[in-house]
């Protein structure tokens, strides 16, 4: 199968209700194995100092990579359209998180 047929593929993909709705993330910690990246998306409520983890995403590091890559065009395509994004100041983790 040369590159053209597999352009042409379509995959049909399933979506539960569950997952279809999405969850909110106003943190993100990124470890990592040689193996794999680990992506922890967290909903932090800063005035009570409590949080929890509304997702775990699992990949590869080439997969990593392409996600990364993704979100840069993705951004960059936002930011064409509807201007840049103020850069702010990181808070200080005042929960004991810290970015890997």
């Amino acid at each position: 199968m040369n590159n053209e047929n597999k352009q042409d593929q379509q995959i049909q993909v399933k979506i539960t209700d569950e997952i279809l709705k999405g969850v909110y993330a106003n943190t993100m910690q990124v470890s990592h194995t040689p193996d794999e990246f680990v992506l922890d998306f967290m909903n932090i409520f800063p005035a009570s100092g409590v949080g929890i983890v509304t997702s775990k995403v699992i990949v590869s590091p080439a997969h990593y990579k392409r996600v990364l890559a993704a979100m840069q065009q993705n951004l960059k395509l936002f930011e064409d359209k509807f201007g840049t994004i103020k850069h702010v100041d990181t808070p200080e983790p005042k929960i004991g998180f810290r970015a890997e």
